[in-house]
C-alpha cells in the first residue's frame, strides 16, 4: 500500500511517522506541504527517506504510484483536501475529526461508496485489541445505567489563548475547540461502543472567541446516559467508567490511548487488569488494520467505519451548536 502524506506538523511528526515505522504494509512514497513548509517536509523526508515531497497538491494527485494518502493537516481543510483526493480517484486516511459538519461527511461517505474507495478516519481507538476486549465484554455487564469518559489535557496553546494569540487549536475559523479536539475520541469510544444516541446536549466553557475550551456532552440512551468530558484548559487523569447491573468497566488511562482497562463482576470478587494492545504507539495498530482490510477488500468493514464518522460528527455538531458554536462550514450548501 503506497501512501501520501500531507502535513508536517505535529500529528505528522510524532503520530504517523513513528507509526508507520513499524508498518511495513505500508510505503510512504510522498509528503506534502504549503510552500512556506517546504523545509520541514525536506527534513522529514530525509529523516524517514521519503522519496518525493510536494508543494503542489494537484502534482501529488496526478502521481499513478500513490494509492492512499494521508490527511494530517488542520481540521479546516479536511473536507477540502478529502473531496479533491476521492475525485482524483485516491484512497484517503483522514485524522479526526473527519470533517467540520455532518454534511461534509456524509457528501464524502456518499462520493466515496460512489467510487468504491476506501476512506478511514484515523481514530485510534477503533482498531486497538483493548477495544474490541471491552466491545466483547459489554453483554456480560447486563443492563448499561451509567457511562463516563473524561479526556482533559491543559493545552500547550492555551497560555498564548489567554494573551490573546488564537491559533487553530482555539479558533473557531479552523474548526477548533475542546469538543472537536480532545472529546472527539470521547464521543468516538461512547458511539464506537453503544451506537447513534437519542439525543446530546452540551455545556461548555466559552472563551473570548466564542469557542469551548471544556465542555461536558451528555448522550441520551434508552436506559442510561453517557458523558463525555474533555478540557482543554484544565487537566485531569483519563480514565473512562462503564458501569451496567451485573459489573464494571473501567479505562485506567486517557480514552485516546486506551492502554488498559479493568472489568469486574459483581459477586465474583475477581477484578481483571487488561494490557492487550501490542505496541507502545498507539497509531501502529491503525495503521495495520487499514492496510489489512485494503489488501484484503472488507469494504464493508470499512464502510461500518463510515457510519461510525457519520454518527460522531452528527452529534459534534448538534453539540456545538447547542452553545452557538459556529464554524465557516455552516454556511455552505451540500
Amino acid at each position: 500500500m503506497k501512501l501520501a502524506i500531507l502535513g508536517t506538523g505535529f500529528i505528522v511528526k510524532e503520530g504517523a511517522l513513528k507509526a508507520l515505522k513499524d508498518v511495513p504494509e505500508i510505503e510512504t512514497v510522498a509528503i506534502f506541504a504549503r510552500p512556506k513548509s517546504k523545509g520541514d517536509a525536506d527534513a522529514l523526508a530525509a529523516a524517514y527517506s521519503i522519496p518525493k515531497v510536494y508543494t503542489d497538491y494537484d502534482e501529488l494527485l496526478a502521481n499513478p504510484e500513490i494509492e492512499f494518502v494521508y490527511i494530517g493537516l488542520i481540521n479546516s481543510v479536511h473536507y477540502e483536501y478529502m473531496k479533491k483526493a476521492l475525485l482524483a480517484g485516491k484512497n484517503v486516511i483522514v485524522e479526526k475529526p473527519f470533517a467540520s459538519a455532518a454534511a461534509e461527511v456524509r457528501e464524502l461517505r456518499d462520493l466515496a461508496l460512489a467510487r468504491h474507495l476506501y476512506v478511514f478516519e484515523a481514530v485510534t481507538i477503533h482498531y486497538l485489541p483493548n477495544f474490541y476486549a471491552i466491545r466483547d465484554f459489554l453483554p456480560k455487564l447486563g443492563n448499561i445505567r451509567a457511562v463516563v469518559a473524561n479526556y482533559s489535557q491543559y493545552s500547550s496553546r492555551y497560555d498564548k489563548y489567554l494573551q490573546g494569540e488564537v491559533l487553530p487549536a482555539f479558533d473557531p475559523e479552523r474548526s477548533g475547540g475542546a469538543l472537536y479536539d480532545i472529546n472527539i475520541y470521547n464521543l468516538n469510544l461512547i458511539i464506537g461502543l453503544f451506537g447513534t444516541p437519542e439525543s446530546v446536549s452540551y455545556t461548555a466553557n466559552l472563551g473570548f472567541n466564542g469557542i469551548d475550551t471544556s465542555g461536558v456532552a451528555t448522550l441520551k440512551y434508552p436506559g442510561f446516559f453517557a458523558l463525555a468530558i474533555g478540557a482543554k484548559d484544565t487537566e485531569s487523569p483519563g480514565f473512562a467508567t462503564i458501569q451496567g447491573e451485573k459489573g464494571w468497566i473501567r479505562v485506567t488511562d486517557t480514552p485516546n490511548e486506551l492502554r488498559s482497562f479493568e472489568s469486574h463482576l459483581l459477586g465474583t470478587g475477581v477484578t481483571t487488569h487488561n494490557e492487550l494492545n501490542r505496541y507502545g504507539h498507539r497509531m501502529v495498530h491503525e495503521f495495520q488494520e487499514f492496510a489489512r482490510i485494503f489488501h484484503e477488500k472488507e469494504y464493508d468493514r470499512m464502510a461500518k467505519g463510515l457510519d461510525v464518522s457519520v454518527a460522531v460528527l452528527e452529534t459534534a455538531e448538534a453539540a456545538r451548536k447547542q452553545v452557538g458554536i459556529v464554524f465557516p462550514s455552516d454556511g455552505q450548501t451540500k
